[in-house]
């Protein structure tokens, strides 16, 4: 509840809220205060020193990011005492910073660099007065470089606080202190879920997602080769971002002519797959409803989540969907199905995955993931003789696709819209909600309800499930009896659901989890820093985009009728099983 109050900042008097810091007050009144530790309910450990002001009265300069303001305050945010304190700050920290900047992964969004320029601040002014340890790249899908590490905290925070991991902390004092693992080993070998959160809030280059972006040029430039891509739901909302447009900016059409203009052979979709999940799933839960299996059964299209239950909640696998997330059964299905048909030697595909989350490259690793090499043994034994392979071989984040765009020299906004390929490439407006927290559960449930009930649904929209609250809740008639859903978005949020079942207490049938807060439109491979006004921005692109599609229903997409009429049989059938469902264990760090 506001308590508003009467302050000057820099001569103007105005009214703020009591109950917020400096920092937001100021912003309010139009004047943007310099932060590096600072981000609101993620960060607020006034580590970095930027934020200083000066306050009429006070002995020394106050951080604004833990001061409130008082009644009658006078404040002074760039006084030249308070510029020489910022510079200082920020000259101490470029003092240990490696001169790096033309190749860091984070060159064109690192903060500190941004403020450096801002203040005039020099690399040079104090020497450098810490070691470090080699950079940890023992994860599949992020990296960590301590030397560019400027203590704020952030990540710590995010882990601890957002998601409930607790994979890195603090260690050491006064000047050996840095941000490590348990035990200094490396992030896989760690509590690491490889959500990339820690990612998203770094304001340097000190923890970025593992580039992959080499291996799969080099697959491009390989004529022996067919390379063949696929693209979330939720990167078409966030790629424009990432490539300077406003956020939310849908650019469906001009990311698959970029993609073209890269070279890849064919470009598809994984919404194809989203929703053959949803055919699967769906069809998964009913079995379960109906033949007493274990409930509430849980969705299992992030993998940053399944890794989490798999090291903090393994005695609840059996509560897990068995099937693959869409990203693995498309690898599956092009490897097997659109190999076969294409005539392509599966040794000689290469599948790339466009993809919102760090943890999908950890993910197409898995030693599950290679059911079409199994397939393939099966049927054509000298077709694998060359080499095994995995159903998807390279997982690029939104921020790589960014900069690969960049690279070409393709301006995106002035690209005509092209269509994805046949027939992967296929999909409804259940298949575009994936992206975002909730849009799973509203995809299933439109499938289940007309499966159940064999009639249409006067309305297809669930907005119950929509949002962005942390636990989202409703109550659906099948069949005459209610079934209880529930939707959780952050790891911190996933734990208040998964102890009410440890307990014996759930009231519910079926839970969607997504890792990362806003699911996938806010995951770790996304453009950085995007706050909730962009992330919703990016979720209500996607609920745009389901609106304007002729077809709006999983099922009813044509093909994966075909699928299904030509390859895979039935839902739940022997080669479903094969090819799009899997199995977790639990997780030893």
């Amino acid at each position: 509840m506001e308590n508003l109050i009467d302050i000057t900042i820099d001569g103007q008097t105005i009214k703020v809220d009591s109950n917020e810091n400096i920092v937001e007050a100021c912003a309010r009144a139009g004047v943007k205060i310099p932060t590096l530790c600072f981000l609101k309910d993620i960060s607020e450990n006034a580590s970095c020193g930027v934020c200083v002001v000066e306050v009429e009265g006070a002995k020394s300069l106050l951080r604004s990011c833990v001061q409130q303001p008082t009644p009658g305050m006078k404040i002074r945010t760039s006084s030249p005492r308070v510029i020489r304190a910022r510079k200082a700050a920020v000259e101490l920290l470029l003092a240990n910073h490696p001169d790096e900047c033309l190749s860091c992964l984070r060159a064109d969004t690192c903060e500190l660099h941004t403020m450096a320029n801002l203040l005039g601040a020099h690399a040079d002014r104090f020497p450098s007065y810490k070691k470090y340890p080699p950079s940890d790249n023992s994860s599949e899908g992020i990296a960590r470089d301590d030397r560019k590490c400027i203590l704020c905290g952030r990540c710590v925070s995010v882990c601890e606080n957002t998601q409930g991991v607790s994979a890195i902390a603090f260690t050491g004092r006064g000047t050996r202190t840095r941000v490590a693992t348990f035990m200094d080993r490396g992030l896989a070998q760690s509590a690491c879920v490889q959500c990339g959160q820690c990612s998203l809030v770094c304001p340097t280059g000190a923890i970025t997602e593992k580039d992959e972006s080499q291996d799969v040029y080099g697959a491009l430039e390989d004529s022996k080769l067919s390379v063949v891509v696929q693209t979330a739901p939720a990167i078409r909302a966030s790629l424009g971002e990432a490539l300077g447009l406003p956020a939310g900016s849908l650019v469906t059409g001009q990311m698959v002519a970029a993609l073209r203009r890269l070279g890849f052979s064919r470009v598809f979709d994984t919404q194809f797959t989203a929703d053959l999940t949803i055919i699967e799933e769906g069809n998964e839960l009913l079995e379960r409803l109906s033949h007493g299996g274990t409930l509430p059964m849980i969705t299992s299209c992030s993998p940053g989540w399944i890794n989490f239950i798999e090291g903090f909640y393994p005695d609840l696998l059996d509560h897990v969907s068995t099937c693959k997330s869409p990203q693995q059964m498309f690898g599956a299905v092009a490897k097997t199905y659109y190999a076969r048909n294409a005539n392509i030697a599966p040794n000689n595909m290469r599948v790339v995955s466009i993809m919102p989350c760090t943890a999908k490259k950890y993910e197409a690793r898995r030693k599950e993931m290679d059911s079409a090499w199994d397939w393939w043994k099966e049927k054509d034994p000298e077709t694998t003789s060359l080499r095994p392979f995995f159903d998807v071989d390279w997982a690029l984040t939104t921020r790589e696709l960014a900069r690969m765009i960049r690279l070409a020299g393709i301006d995106i906004a002035a690209l005509p819209e092209e269509d994805f390929d046949d027939p992967l490439g296929k999909s409804t407006g259940a298949a575009t909600i994936f992206g975002t927290t909730g849009g799973v559960m509203e995809a299933a449930l439109r499938t289940v309800y007309e499966i159940v009930e064999k009639k249409p649904l006067q309305s297809i929209d669930f907005i119950q499930v929509r949002g962005f609250d942390s636990i989202k809740s409703a109550e659906v008639l099948l069949g005459g009896s209610p079934v209880r859903v529930a939707v959780a978005h952050g790891l911190s949020n996933a734990r208040i659901l998964l102890d009410e079942i440890r307990a014996g207490k759930s009231p519910y049938h079926f839970i969607e989890i997504m890792s990362c807060p806003g699911g996938c439109i806010g995951g770790g491979g996304q453009p950085v820093l995007a706050d909730i006004e962009k992330k919703r921005a990016r979720s209500l692109s996607l609920y745009e985009e389901d609106r304007r599609l002729p077809i709006r229903k999983s099922h009813e997409n044509p093909a994966i009728v075909a699928l299904y009429d030509e390859f895979l049989g039935k839902p739940l059938g022997h080669l479903s099983h094969e090819l799009l469902h899997t199995s977790y264990k639990a997780r030893v760090f």
